[in-house]
């Protein structure tokens, strides 16, 4: 198409876009070159991007670990997002004065109309600088329970799990009872670092303490039973009570931490029915679940042996109190002198 015919044709200095006479404001052969070039540096920018992800998620699998390429790919992000403002700026603002209103009134926009999406990309500065997660972390944020398992310029994406029987009514509501995955993958804003607690089970620390609770009859041998609790309980933590001593004074290096016991210990409670022995011990923040039921077998194992018997409110009726039947008999076609009370 001639573009100097009557109804297209550029007109001006600035050779302006005209179509049937009319000019199409900011439509000229500059804009349609800052357009193309704009077009062919979207597409380097994202291939080069693109390529780089590529090339850390091989040498993940490979050579680096989780975190390594989790903050690689951090970086790439980010440089990748200096390099697109940057880039735009240059190619549509050549003239300080005007990038200068242009970015002013479009920082004034951004804050009143996008105030969430600014507070996430805060939250997300903050995370990386604060350490408050990394990926691979198992963490509670924003209500929800499980391992990070990537990280966004405003979301958090976390593999959910379960929750423990005591924290079951918790919303929102679990079919799995422990901290085991439940297939549902959840997104997070990053702005909720400002509004609640994030709870990390992994950072400076990956272990944590649980406990099991065994009630028995106040009739039985108590230290003995309390003595299987606790061999059981150093037989399968033992050597996770060796490798978390090092964490801990690190952790106890870094804040102001009282020292505590890494070695299985068990509590007394007593109940109206039974006494309640509660075994505390140290496990990693994965496979708990697997722990509690090695552990508990092995409980159940050794109560059988020692002949140890773990109560339950159940009730023994011992014998059927005295029923005593009346019948009182009355003449054919007669009624007696006095009718029987009914009993209220």
């Amino acid at each position: 198409m001639n573009l100097q015919t009557g109804i297209v044709r550029l007109t001006g200095p600035e050779r302006a876009l005209e179509v049937f006479g009319i000019r199409l404001v900011g439509v000229n052969a500059e804009n349609g070159t800052k357009l193309l070039f704009t077009l062919v540096f979207l597409f380097a920018l994202l291939l080069l991007s693109r390529l780089a992800h590529v090339v850390v998620g091989r040498l993940r699998r490979r050579h680096l670990g989780d975190r390594p390429a989790f903050w690689a790919r951090q970086g790439i992000n980010l440089a990748t997002a200096i390099i697109l403002i940057l880039g735009l700026a240059s190619i549509w603002f050549n003239d300080p004065t005007r990038l200068t209103t242009a970015l002013g009134l479009f920082t004034a926009g951004l804050a009143f109309a996008l105030q969430k999406v600014v507070t996430a990309i805060a939250g997300y500065f903050v995370i990386l600088r604060g350490q408050t997660f990394n990926v691979g972390d198992r963490i509670v944020m924003g209500g929800v329970r499980g391992d990070v398992i990537a990280l966004g310029f405003t979301q958090t994406t976390i593999m959910e799990m379960g929750q423990p029987p005591p924290v079951q009514q918790d919303d929102p509501a679990m079919w799995v009872k422990s901290r085991q995955y439940t297939g549902r993958i959840v997104t997070v804003s990053n702005a909720k670092i400002f509004d609640e607690p994030v709870f990390n089970y992994t950072r400076d620390f990956a272990y944590v303490w649980e406990e099991m609770s065994i009630p028995v009859p106040y009739t039985a041998d108590r230290a003995q039973a309390e003595q299987v609790l606790l061999d059981v309980a150093q037989r399968h933590t033992g050597s996770i009570s060796d490798m978390s001593e090092g964490d801990l004074m690190e952790l106890q290096r870094r804040y102001a931490l009282k020292s505590s016991d890494l070695k299985p210990r068990v509590y007394y409670r007593l109940t109206d029915n039974w006494l309640e022995l509660t075994v505390r011990f140290i496990a990693r923040d994965h496979g708990i679940r697997d722990l509690k039921d090695i552990i508990g077998r092995d409980i159940l194992e050794q109560f059988e042996v020692a002949g140890i018997s773990i109560a339950s409110a159940t009730y023994e009726i011992v014998r059927m109190p005295p029923l005593e039947l009346r019948q009182q008999s009355r003449l054919e076609g007669s009624l007696p002198a006095e009718l029987p009370e009914r009993p209220r």
